[in-house]
């Protein structure tokens, strides 16, 4: 253990330290009489011997994170033509951050109402729990109708996947949760701080650049019966690409059978396709056939609500009393975790749904944000098959769905990117084209065919 010793003479002058050193013992004295000869301190006097050892010596330098560091390696670079294409977050063609106009209208109703500031329950705002529950599962879904789901607010799509974990380990402690291989980088984490064993199963194909559906489906059938299945309900981060209908009814048909729990992250509703029903299509698949499952939430993409840290985890079960208890024990997690959430955005996401007006605007403005996605996806496309001549097929820029694309670019090829072309993405290839602009298509595809080719 780290110790330390303090001297002090409180307010006692130089002239009095002087004629009693004894007071602090010999040693004490001649140091103290060394000190003030060589002029160093006058005044009041506080001497501190062997203060530099830390308790904290053991703990080491947490590498950055591969997500949040890329944009403060952005930041640090001073290259006119700099592209942050790393962090999943909107910006328009100018590639500036957005704020949509029913955000703005739903806070000036706030403002108007004068709502106060007052802690929310701890499952959260009664209003946004009712609403983002419909927004998933459809208001006249039996699910909703039956009062057999649990929604409890929590801290946007991190917050809402750690409480549900922590709800696993306590109650389903010999569960093993079973997670796309790859998956967005958080997920890992998540499971591994809540002590939940995890493992994968094989999604992404690097020979195709596209679905590896026989070998999803032959993990989840070994899965020891009961796992828990993390799917991505809509726009598979960091791939973009997602199953088809009719894959998603045999990925449910297997999940039933061998009686697993699935467990969706929905992050992207209405933002991938535009289509918040199409984007909820895939949970309601599973829901329409009485299973068991869990969602979470995320409202920070589609209504730019980042800061926010606005979601939810739902809880679909066989009947209402287990949904009730259900929904108890979430609260009873959350209460020392962190108590219970904010209600800035809650109230947004209120307003936002449960007005038809600012409803119709949103749906009308995550149009225009995943039509801007769309068109920047197939501009790029255009530019890599011209600059390429068409040798490679880069038709699976199309393919995939949503703000992110998965390149095939390995860790080289992607360190080059950034080392040569000053284009920040992650180490696996993935990029945000959220973040880029038409006008950026060109000089992007440039750099992509340069890395392909030249960097093994």
């Amino acid at each position: 253990m780290a110790s330390s010793t303090m001297l002090s003479t409180g307010r006692s002058s130089p002239a009095a330290f002087m004629r009693n050193p004894q007071k602090l013992g010999p040693a004490a004295g001649r140091r103290g009489r060394d000190f003030f000869l060589n002029g160093k301190n006058f005044g009041r006097v506080r001497m501190a011997v062997a203060v530099n050892v830390s308790r904290f010596e053991g703990v080491s330098m947490a590498p950055p994170d591969p997500i949040l560091g890329v944009s403060e390696a952005f930041t640090a670079d001073t290259s006119d033509v700099k592209l942050n294409l790393g962090v999943g977050a909107y910006r328009t063609e100018e590639l500036q951050p957005y704020v949509l106009n029913v955000v703005k209208k739903a806070e000036n109703l706030m403002l108007e109402r004068g709502e106060n500031k007052e802690y929310l329950p701890i499952e959260g705002l009664a209003a946004f729990n009712k609403v983002t529950a419909e927004l998933l599962f459809g208001a006249d879904s039996p699910v909703i109708q039956e009062g057999r789901v649990a929604t409890v607010q929590s801290l946007s799509g991190t917050g809402s996947l750690r409480l549900a974990a922590a709800f696993i380990q306590r109650y389903f402690p010999d569960a093993k949760v079973l997670i796309s291989s790859p998956s967005w980088g958080n997920h890992k984490n998540i499971f591994n701080d809540a002590r939940v064993p995890w493992a994968e199963y094989r999604y992404y194909d690097p020979r195709t650049v596209g679905l590896d559906f026989e070998g999803m489906l032959e993990d989840i059938e070994a899965a020891q019966d009961g796992s828990f299945i993390l799917l991505h309900g809509c726009a598979h981060n960091p791939t973009g690409i997602d199953p088809t209908p009719e894959q998603w009814a045999k990925i449910a048909d297997l999940i039933e059978q061998k009686n697993h729990i699935p467990f969706f992250d929905v992050a992207y509703q209405g933002f991938a396709s535009g289509s918040l029903d199409e984007d909820a299509s895939s949970v309601r698949t599973f829901a329409s056939r009485g299973l068991e499952l869990f969602v979470a939430q995320s409202y920070s993409k589609n209504l730019g609500l980042y800061s926010e840290r606005i979601g939810a985890i739902n809880v679909v079960s066989s009947s209402p009393d287990a949904a009730a208890r259900v929904k108890s024990q979430l609260k009873r997690i959350a209460r020392p975790m962190y108590s219970n959430p904010p209600v800035h955005g809650a109230r947004i996401v209120a307003n936002v749904v449960g007005d038809p007006n600012l409803f119709n605007e949103w749906k009308q403005e995550m149009e225009l944000m995943a039509g801007r996605i769309k068109n920047v996806r197939q501009r790029l496309f255009d530019n890599l098959s011209e600059k390429d001549n068409n040798v490679k097929d880069w038709s699976f820029i199309l393919k995939q769905i949503g703000m992110f694309s998965y390149t095939g670019l390995n860790k080289a090829q992607s360190d080059n990117m950034t080392d040569k072309w000053h284009v920040y993405m992650t180490k696996d290839g993935r990029i945000s084209l959220a973040g880029l602009s038409l006008a950026k298509c060109e000089y992007l595809a440039e750099a992509i065919i340069d890395s392909f080719y030249k960097v093994s």
